[in-house]
C-alpha cells in the first residue's frame, strides 16, 4: 500500500515511533509470511487426508464439481446467492459460450431473520424467489437451480450439503447439521406456488472460479475477500482421499477462514484480534477470517485507535462516547486510504463519529488503516501463494500460468488491497504467473454455470446408458 516514507508524512518522528510500537505486531516480514505459507500447506494436507480431516482446521471440503464449463452448455437456470445480509435471485440464460441473459433481484435479510429460526430464514428466501419468478413470467416452468450458500458446509453430493456452522453474523436455529438443500425444498413445498428442478449446491468461491473460467479454461482458483474470506481450487483426485477415484480433478472448498483455529497462528494473533474474537458470536472459530475480512477489519482498527487515544497519542487523549462504541466500518478504511482525498475523507468520517481530529490525527488514523489492511492482504497472499504452488507441483511444471477469479468488497473497493496482494504473491510464489480476474456476478452466474455443467453431464450419462455415444468419447 503506501510506502513507509509517505505514511510518516504529517506525523512528528517522536509520535511516529510511539505509534509504531502499537502497530508492530501487524507488520509481517517476508520470512514470517513464508513460514505461514508452510503452515497452511501442512493444514491443507491434513484437511485432504482421510484419517486426519476430522481434526483439520482447514477443512478442504470436496465440492463434487469435477469439470469446468466447456462451452457446450445451454439452457435456462435459476440461481440463489446467499452469503451475507443480502441475497440475490437470478435468472440466467446460457447458449454457445455466452450468457445471453441475466436478470437479478437483491433481497435484504432483516436482522431478526438472521438470528431467528431456520424455518423463518428459508421461508423468507422462498418468498423472494417466488416474487422474482413471478416478475420474470417463469411461473409454470420447472427450471434447475444453482444454490450458492456461502457458509462452511460438508458437501455429500452436488445436491446435498450439510451446514457445519454459521458465520458472518448468522445464528439461525435448526440449520447447523442439516442438509440445506432439503430445507430449501421443504420451504418451497410449504409455499406451494412454484416448483424447481434439480438443485446444485455451490460455494461462492466455486461460483467465482466458474464464472471467471467461462469460456476460458485456465481459471483454477477462486477467492472471496469481502464480508468473509475463502478460497477454492482444482485439486488432483489422487490427493482427495475422502472421495473414491484417482482420475481427473475436483474443486476443493478450502474453508481457509478456519486456518489458525487450532492455535497455529497464535504467534501473530494480536491482543486486538483476541478482543474482536471474544466479542464475536463464534469465539475461537474462523481465526484467519477474523484477521482478514471486511466484517472484522473495522473493529480491529477501532480498537487500536481507542487505545492510542486512551494513551494520549490520538485525539488529545479524548476517549469520547464515539470511541467506546464500535462504529468504525471497514469501508471507512478504504475511503481514508484513497490517494487523492483520503485525509479529507478521514476528517469527515471522524467528525461524523463525534471526534475532533487534528491534522496530525488524520495522518495517524490513515497509518493505522494502512498497516492493518496491509496485513490482511499479506495473509491472503501467503495462503494464495501456497495454493498456486501446489497446483504447479501437481502439474509438474516449472512455471504455472493460470487465472484466479476474485470477488468481494475488500478486494474490489479498497484502493491498495489488490496491488499489495498481487505483489506479495509474486514474491512468495515467483514460479506462478497469475492473472487476477474480477468476477462479474460471480456467485450467481457461477452457480448457474455449475448447474449447466451438471445438466450436461447428466445428459451425457443418459446417452451413455442408452448406448447412443461411445463410452470412451472425450468430454
Amino acid at each position: 500500500m503506501s510506502s513507509t516514507s509517505s505514511s510518516t508524512d504529517g506525523i512528528p518522528l517522536d509520535l511516529k515511533a510511539k505509534v509504531d510500537k502499537y502497530l508492530e505486531p501487524f507488520v509481517l516480514s517476508e520470512e514470517k509470511l513464508r513460514e505461514i505459507s508452510k503452515r497452511f500447506l501442512k493444514d491443507m494436507n491434513k484437511g485432504l487426508g482421510k484419517k486426519t480431516h476430522h481434526r483439520a482446521a482447514v477443512k478442504m471440503l470436496p465440492t463434487f464439481v469435477r469439470e469446468k464449463p466447456n462451452g457446450t452448455e445451454t439452457g435456462d437456470f435459476l440461481a440463489l446467492d446467499l452469503g451475507g445480509t443480502n441475497f440475490r435471485v437470478l435468472h440466467v440464460q446460457v447458449m454457445e459460450q455466452k450468457v445471453l441473459k441475466m436478470n437479478s433481484k437483491i433481497c435484504p435479510i432483516p436482522q431478526e431473520i438472521m438470528t431467528g429460526s431456520g424455518k423463518q430464514l428459508f421461508d423468507h428466501i422462498v418468498a423472494c424467489l417466488s416474487e422474482f419468478i413471478d416478475s420474470q413470467k417463469l411461473k409454470g416452468k420447472t427450471l434447475p437451480l444453482g444454490f450458492t450458500f456461502s457458509f462452511p458446509c460438508e458437501q455429500k453430493e452436488v445436491d446435498k450439503s450439510v451446514l457445519i456452522r454459521w458465520t458472518k453474523g448468522f445464528s439461525c436455529s435448526g440449520v447447523e447439521g442439516k442438509d440445506v438443500v432439503k430445507l430449501l425444498k421443504k420451504a418451497i413445498q410449504r409455499r406451494g406456488d412454484f416448483n424447481i428442478g434439480s438443485v446444485v449446491m455451490v460455494n461462492d468461491t466455486v461460483g467465482t472460479m466458474m464464472s471467471c473460467g467461462y469460456p476460458d479454461q485456465f481459471c483454477d482458483i477462486g477467492i472471496i475477500i469481502g464480508t468473509g474470506t475463502n478460497a477454492c481450487y482444482m485439486e488432483d483426485m489422487k490427493n482427495v482421499e475422502r472421495v473414491e477415484g484417482e482420475d481427473g480433478k475436483m474443486c476443493i472448498n478450502t474453508e481457509w477462514g478456519g486456518f489458525g483455529d487450532d492455535n497455529s497462528l497464535d504467534d501473530i494473533w494480536t491482543k486486538y484480534d483476541k478482543e474482536v474474537d471474544e466479542a464475536s458470536i463464534n469465539p475461537g472459530v474462523h481465526t484467519f477470517e477474523k484477521m482478514i475480512s471486511g466484517m472484522y477489519l473495522g473493529d480491529i482498527i477501532w480498537l487500536v485507535l481507542k487505545e492510542l487515544a486512551k494513551d494520549k497519542l490520538l485525539f488529545d487523549g479524548n476517549v469520547s462516547d464515539a470511541l467506546t462504541r464500535r462504529k468504525f466500518e471497514t469501508k471507512y478504511a478504504s475511503d481514508i486510504e484513497k490517494p487523492d482525498n483520503g485525509l479529507e475523507n478521514a476528517s469527515k468520517i471522524l467528525t461524523k463519529l463525534g471526534l475532533k481530529p487534528s491534522p496530525v490525527d488524520l495522518h495517524v488514523v490513515r497509518l493505522v488503516c494502512q498497516t492493518i489492511c496491509k496485513r490482511s492482504a499479506h495473509l491472503c497472499a501467503a495462503a494464495l501463494a501456497t495454493i498456486a504452488d501446489r497446483i504447479r507441483e501437481n502439474r509438474g511444471v516449472d512455471i504455472l500460468r493460470t487465472f484466479v477469479g476474485v470477488d468481494g468488497t475488500v478486494y474490489r473497493m479498497h484502493p491498495n488491497f489488490s496491488t499489495e496482494l498481487q505483489k506479495t504473491v509474486e514474491t512468495l510464489a515467483p514460479k506462478c504467473k497469475i492473472t487476477f480476474l474480477i468476477s462479474e456476478d460471480g456467485s450467481g452466474k457461477g452457480a448457474a454455470m455449475v448447474t449447466a455443467v451438471a445438466q450436461r453431464q447428466a445428459s451425457q450419462a443418459r446417452l451413455l446408458e442408452d448406448g447412443d455415444i461411445d463410452d470412451d468419447e472425450d468430454d
